[in-house]
């Protein structure tokens, strides 16, 4: 997934999900922050970037075929999207999630 000058990785299953939740939110205007925990390849800490509409997203998936879709992780994942806290990325099984890779510029 890149926006601006941020890229970050997650496999192709999560971030087939995060695309649903993420692309709902600008088309109602929505702002927010997303956040993860970086993977040892990138430092192993914490990260969050704000989301608005006026930012360009984008999501390459590294496979060619779309992921079967976990209605109950989108709707889990959309609930987080609309706290104080923004959107935590987390696993199907609700663990914090862990980019593959994430870096800016």
């Amino acid at each position: 997934m890149t926006c601006g000058q941020w890229t970050v990785e997650f496999d192709d299953r999560l971030l087939a999900h995060l695309q649903i939740v993420i692309v709902q939110r600008p088309r109602m205007q929505e702002r927010f922050v997303l956040s993860w925990i970086d993977g040892v390849e990138a430092g192993s800490g914490r990260s969050s970037i704000w989301l608005h509409p006026e930012g360009d997203l984008s999501f390459r998936f590294a496979g060619s075929r779309a992921p079967e879709i976990d209605e109950e992780w989108v709707q889990r994942l959309t609930e987080s999207a609309r706290g104080s806290r923004g959107l935590i990325v987390t696993t199907e099984d609700g663990r914090t999630a862990r980019s593959t890779s994430a870096k800016r510029g």
